[in-house]
């Protein structure tokens, strides 16, 4: 039997290519769309359990984790996302949680846009299908990303947005860097000072004490 008093978790989750698809995944729209549900369905005593910039093939993300122990300890009656994406994009640990853990825990599990809901198991029969999308749509994801760096490498180009210290960008072309005549002298200096077997933080007194400009200076 189902204890209605206990809380009615709220979880929202944003990585940094969610963010690439404008608001409608941003952490503030994913709280008031689960809050508007929780409100419309009758729950009460809800608590939001949050991870923004964390990707979904990774679990051991803070907010989930302090609602996973919560949920534990029998604290949790109800768990709500706005997609099984938000939940995760592991097959196999999205699963365990929603196939396993939860109804071990008496905890009702929904995720509304694909209107999966534990107390209704006539219409869960999908899930497992969108679990597998999400982990293969998470996966093609980051090898999209891997073969645009590779492109970008083999054409020369930068990947990184920082500059490396000793450096500075041509005004009329970004991915190009040119050597700085100062802090080039510097980069030298530092090497020059580490052939003489001197320490990093000896090395950082002798800079300070000679007021060599700190890396920021330059960029």
């Amino acid at each position: 039997m189902r204890d209605f008093n206990r809380v009615t978790a709220l979880y929202e989750r944003l990585s940094k290519d969610d963010e690439q698809q404008g608001e409608s995944n941003s952490i503030l729209n994913q709280k008031r769309f689960l809050e508007d549900f929780a409100r419309k369905s009758g729950m009460t005593n809800i608590k939001h359990f949050t991870d923004d910039g964390y990707t979904g093939r990774n679990f051991n993300r803070p907010g989930f984790q302090a609602m996973l122990a919560e949920a534990e300890a029998g604290k949790i009656g109800t768990i709500i996302v706005k997609d099984m994406s938000r939940f995760g994009r592991n097959y196999l640990e999205v699963g365990f949680y929603t196939e396993i853990l939860f109804p071990k825990k008496q905890i009702r599990f929904v995720a509304i846009n694909n209107s999966v809901d534990s107390d209704k198991p006539q219409d869960n029969d999908f899930t497992p299908f969108l679990n597998i999308m999400n982990e293969w749509y998470a996966k093609d994801t980051s090898n999209k990303i891997k073969s645009i760096f590779l492109s970008r490498m083999s054409d020369g180009k930068r990947c990184s947005g920082s500059i490396p210290y000793g450096y500075n960008r041509l005004p009329e072309d970004k991915q190009t860097l040119v050597v700085d005549p100062v802090a080039s002298q510097v980069v030298k200096h530092i090497f020059e000072l580490a052939a003489e077997s001197l320490t990093p933080p000896a090395i950082a007194r002798q800079l300070t004490e000679e007021k060599v400009l700190i890396p920021s200076a330059y960029t």
